[in-house]
Formats: C-alpha cells, sequence, structure tokens
C-alpha cells in the first residue's frame, strides 16, 4: 500500500495516507473527499543494511546465535 500526499479542497489542508487502490481516501481533518493529489518529496535511502550489519557483528562477537544461517551452519557477519 502506497503513501500519497493530498490536499482537502474542503479545509485546505494537507495530509499523508496510506492507502489500498480499492479504497476512497477521505481528508482525516474534515472528512471531505474532494482531495487534490500532491507529489510526494523522495525519501532519502535508508541506513537499515548498514544498522543490521553491525549489530550481527556485535552478536557474534558476544556469542549470540541471532546471526546463525541454518542453510549453511555459519554465523552471518
Amino acid at each position: 500500500m502506497p503513501i500519497y500526499d493530498y490536499a482537502c479542497k474542503k479545509c485546505k489542508r494537507n495530509f499523508e495516507l496510506l492507502v489500498m487502490s480499492s479504497t476512497v481516501p477521505a481528508c482525516p481533518h474534515c472528512g471531505g473527499t474532494r482531495l487534490q493529489t500532491l507529489m510526494s518529496a523522495p525519501a532519502a535511502p535508508g541506513k537499515s543494511a548498514t544498522l543490521i550489519a553491525a549489530g550481527r557483528a556485535r552478536a557474534a562477537k558476544a556469542g549470540h546465535t541471532s546471526n546463525y544461517r541454518r542453510s549453511n551452519g555459519k554465523i552471518v557477519d
């Protein structure tokens, strides 16, 4: 489900909604359904892969098996 930015033509407020294609979005402030779709600002790339890798490395040093991969029987770094 994508997040869209909208502008309500009734109350003139901007907001974001997570909507499915089968639903009709409504303004969370006034309930209006006359909405204008706005251009969304691009999101910066996340750093979660780096954080996960660092966390796994710390866990491996501490001897935790939370990063044990069953497919090859080895600790993932």
